[in-house]
């Protein structure tokens, strides 16, 4: 089975990141460090999309995460 791209398998980091630049947001929260990748070169792609939007990263702490259900 074909692996799937950065693009298809983070499409919704990837809208994230469109969507805080065009509001004008400078900083972007995650829940969990999965979002940017589950290998070094996924999480370098996305650390380096973050950059090109000019985007900071803040990583919530598991006592500020909701509880899944």
């Amino acid at each position: 089975m074909p692996e799937e791209s950065y693009e298809t398998k983070f499409k919704n980091f990837i809208e994230m990141c469109a969507q805080a630049k065009e509001k004008g947001i400078d900083v972007v929260f995650i829940h969990h460090q999965e979002v940017l990748g589950d290998d070094y070169s996924e999480i370098v792609e996305s650390l380096n999309r973050l950059s090109a939007a000019e985007l900071s990263l803040r990583i919530l702490s598991p006592d500020q995460r909701v509880a899944s259900a």
